[in-house]
């Protein structure tokens, strides 16, 4: 009767009993690092204002869509260049960095939204710009056609945009348990391959001994027979 052993479903480096103790580690450092990092940084707020582009008077309507586009992207520059980061009490550096703008494809109209770690600061921020690209536009509206007009301010934020400690918690855990999943299932590989590389050394180091050579017998002389 053929009693082949079976073949065991886990490697033998995911069968020890060590090895399970990287994922619940794992997850642990990661929820720790991701908690401390959530409640030590300071928290964002974010306050959005909008302006909206119209067309002066015998331009053509189409053209506000297309200049939408262009002051949204230069509206950071054009905030920088003008008066935007007195208004807001800010530095250009500051403005560059916490403010975004985004334009829409159906409608002439641009979104400023500012962060900061104070709401009344997004606000400032946020409207300071919407502002510069107002008095720009008013500046330039002979040679462009159109003027950018405020259509809604910011209002002051009531809660932070940036994740709270708990939910930093969660996102820390979660990527330390896909890590330490990582872990226990690349090692056990690089295991085997260097045992399996160990074997070759060995098989190539015993199959290159020289042996010894056997020395073929001596053929009989020939005597001759007797008459």
């Amino acid at each position: 009767m053929n009693t082949t052993p079976r073949r065991p479903l886990l490697p033998a480096g995911l069968r020890a009993p060590g090895r399970w103790a990287v994922l619940p580690a794992a997850v642990l450092a990661g929820a720790a690092l991701g908690g401390g990092y959530g409640a030590l940084k300071a928290p964002q707020y974010a306050a959005t204002s909008y302006v909206i582009v119209v067309p002066a008077e015998k331009s053509d309507p189409a053209a506000a869509l297309g200049f939408a586009q262009a002051y949204g992207r230069v509206a950071t520059d054009i905030a920088v260049t003008g008066d935007a980061q007195v208004w807001a009490g800010v530095t250009a550096d500051t403005l560059r960095r916490n403010v975004q703008a985004a334009t829409s494809p159906d409608a002439p109209m641009i979104s400023i939204t500012a962060k900061a770690e104070k709401p009344a600061k997004a606000v400032s921020m946020a409207d300071g710009v919407a502002r510069a690209l107002v008095l720009d536009s008013t500046h330039v509206a002979s040679s462009t056609g159109v003027k950018v007009v405020q259509f809604s301010r910011a209002t002051k934020p009531v809660a932070p945009v940036s994740p709270s400690a708990p939910l930093s918690a969660l996102v820390g855990g979660c990527a330390g348990g896909l890590l330490g999943g990582l872990a226990l299932l690349v090692r056990p590989k690089r295991a085997a391959a260097r045992g399996e590389a160990r074997h070759s050394r060995q098989a190539a180091a015993s199959g290159a001994a020289p042996t010894a050579a056997v020395p073929a017998p001596a053929a009989a002389a020939h005597q001759p027979e007797a008459v």
